[in-house]
């Protein structure tokens, strides 16, 4: 496929997957459960970081993850009793654990005591740059900064700085950033914009991308991520990761 052919080919994609009812199957549905906007940001994240494995598995773990929180993520971080952490020691979800879910929570409560969004903890304020490589940095080092942070939660949130395709952070960030009139995404964030955001890449992106002539490198890394982005964009160069829709549907649902 030329250019065009593909722009309209993944541009029919788009419009098949990317609408609601792509979100029952998918980690997405996860914030949908919620209206308040804190608590949209704290079931994404955790929806997200918990994204590898079936989907089926992801759902029904980030669902039990958010019954211990009483289902009101927000208010259960700021207000919650060292008692009410308990049950949080029996969790475990492949290799996320009670310690990890403790320092999530810790840095929730830590979080939003001192910001209304979780989006102050990505935006760096300068407009001019070309993707969100800087802002997930920022992020990972937000995160961290709190003095006894445990070292083995740092695999659960990927930063490009090790070189990770940060996958499931990206795909948090189009969940929080991208708006449109299809009612998946959520569009929460207003400091980050479309035209900024990087692609997730995981293996059936990663597979697909590489069919349609995306992706040319032989790793799966950031840059690599930043390859895909960078085709896409030359395809929508203001909302490139609704690509992401596409690509996808195409790997996981139709296994092109």
């Amino acid at each position: 496929m030329n250019q065009e052919e593909l722009k309209n080919f993944l541009e029919l994609k788009v419009l098949e997957y990317n609408n609601q009812n792509f979100i029952p199957e998918d980690p997405i549905s996860i914030p949908h459960r919620f209206t308040k906007k804190q608590d949209i940001e704290i079931a994404g994240l955790i929806a997200a970081v918990f994204a590898w494995g079936q989907r089926k598995t992801i759902i029904n773990k980030s669902r039990e993850f958010l019954n211990l929180m009483d289902n009101d993520p927000h208010a259960f971080v700021l207000n919650h009793f060292e008692s009410d952490l308990k049950p949080f020691l029996d969790f475990k979800h492949r290799t996320f654990n009670s310690t990890d879910a403790l320092y999530f929570i810790h840095f929730f409560k830590w979080f939003y005591s001192k910001h209304d969004s979780l989006e102050q903890a990505f935006y760096i304020k300068n407009e001019d740059e070309l993707t969100i490589e800087k802002s997930l940095i920022n992020f990972f080092n937000t995160f961290f900064s709190l003095p006894d942070h445990p070292e083995r939660t740092k695999k659960h949130v990927p930063t490009p700085a090790r070189k990770s395709a940060c996958k499931r952070i990206n795909m948090y960030l189009r969940w929080m950033v991208r708006e449109d009139d299809r009612g998946v995404d959520f569009g929460l964030w207003k400091k980050i914009k479309p035209s900024q955001l990087v692609c997730p890449c995981d293996l059936h992106v990663d597979r697909v991308a590489r069919k349609l002539g995306l992706i040319k490198r032989k790793q799966t890394d950031w840059l690599t991520a930043l390859e895909l982005t960078k085709g896409l964009r030359k395809l929508d160069k203001s909302d490139p990761v609704k690509y992401d829709f596409a690509l996808f549907g195409l790997g996981v649902i139709e296994k092109f």
